[in-house]
C-alpha cells in the first residue's frame, strides 16, 4: 500500500471537518444545535478525565466480552464440529441469540443478574460471539481432504487431527471471526450500558455519559463521547488486524498477498 493510500482517509477527514467547521461558523449556529469541530475538540480536552475514566470503562466491558466470546466460541466451535448430533441439538439456539435484537434481551438480563458489569459482559458477549463461531466451524471444515487422508493413512487420533491439522487450517478464518466481533463487543456494551444504565444507574461507560449530557443539553460532550467510541472502534479492528497478520504473514497467501500490495 503506498503513502497516498494510506493518507487517503485522513484526507478525506479533514475535508469533512474543514467543511463543517465553515458551514457551523457562517451559519452561526450555536453549540446546542450543532458544535464546530473546534468546539467538540474543545470538550474532548476539557472533559478528559471524565471521559477517559468512561471510556476505560466502556473498553473494559468490551475486552472482557471479545475475550469470552473468543473463548466460548472456539470451544463450541470444536465440539460442534466434532459430533453433528450435539451440532443440531445446540446450533439452532446460537442463531437464535445472534438474530435476536440485544434491546430486546437486555431487559431480561437485568432481571436476572444483578452486577451491572457482569449484565454488560453477558449482553456484549451476545452480540460477539456469533461471528467467531461461525467462521471457526468453517474453518475447522475446510480442512484438506488429502491432508487429512494423509493424516488417518499416519494413524492420527482425533486429539492429534485436531491440533495438528484442523485448528491451524481454521486460525485464518477464526482470526476474521474476531476482527468483526472486536467491533460487534463494543457495539455491545455501549448497548448495554444504554438499557442498564437507564434502569440500573449502575454504568459510568460513554453511553452513560452520552445520556447524561443530553439530558443537560451539553451537545459538544455528546460528541466528544461519539468520537471515542468510533476512534475506539477504529483502534481495536486495527489491533485485531495487526494481530492477523502477525499471525498469519510467515504461511498464509491471503496476507502474503496483502503485504505485496
Amino acid at each position: 500500500m503506498s503513502h497516498a493510500q494510506r493518507l487517503a482517509p485522513l484526507l478525506v477527514a479533514l475535508v469533512v471537518l474543514g467543511a463543517w467547521e465553515a458551514m457551523v461558523r457562517i451559519n452561526d449556529l450555536p453549540p446546542y444545535i450543532l458544535p464546530a469541530p473546534s468546539v467538540i475538540a474543545a470538550s474532548l480536552w476539557n472533559d478528559r478525565v471524565i471521559l477517559a475514566s468512561s471510556l476505560l470503562v466502556t473498553l473494559q466491558i468490551t475486552l472482557a466480552a471479545l475475550v469470552t466470546s473468543a473463548v466460548t466460541s472456539l470451544l463450541l466451535a470444536v465440539v460442534f464440529v466434532q459430533s453433528r448430533w450435539i451440532e443440531r441439538s445446540l446450533y439452532p439456539y446460537a442463531v437464535i441469540l445472534q438474530v435476536t435484537p440485544i434491546v430486546a434481551i437486555a431487559p431480561l438480563v437485568l432481571i436476572y443478574v444483578e452486577d451491572p458489569f457482569a449484565v454488560m459482559l453477558v449482553c456484549a458477549t451476545i452480540v460477539a460471539f456469533f461471528p467467531i463461531l461461525s467462521n471457526t466451524m468453517f474453518g475447522l471444515r475446510s480442512v484438506d481432504p488429502g491432508l487429512e487422508d494423509l493424516f488417518r493413512l499416519q494413524g492420527a487420533g482425533r486429539l492429534q487431527t485436531l491440533f495438528l491439522l484442523r485448528l491451524p487450517s481454521a486460525l485464518p478464518h477464526f482470526l476474521v471471526g474476531l476482527r468483526i466481533a472486536g467491533g460487534l463487543a463494543l457495539i455491545g456494551a455501549v448497548v448495554a450500558e444504554f438499557v442498564s444504565s437507564t434502569t440500573a444507574g449502575g454504568a459510568t461507560g460513554l453511553a452513560w455519559r452520552i445520556i447524561e449530557a443530553g439530558q443537560r443539553l451539553n451537545v459538544p460532550r455528546m460528541f466528544a463521547a461519539l468520537a471515542l467510541i468510533a476512534v475506539a472502534g477504529i483502534a481495536i479492528f486495527g489491533l485485531l488486524t495487526a494481530l492477523s497478520t502477525l499471525s498469519l504473514r510467515r504461511w498464509h497467501d491471503s496476507a502474503r498477498r496483502r503485504q505485496e500490495r
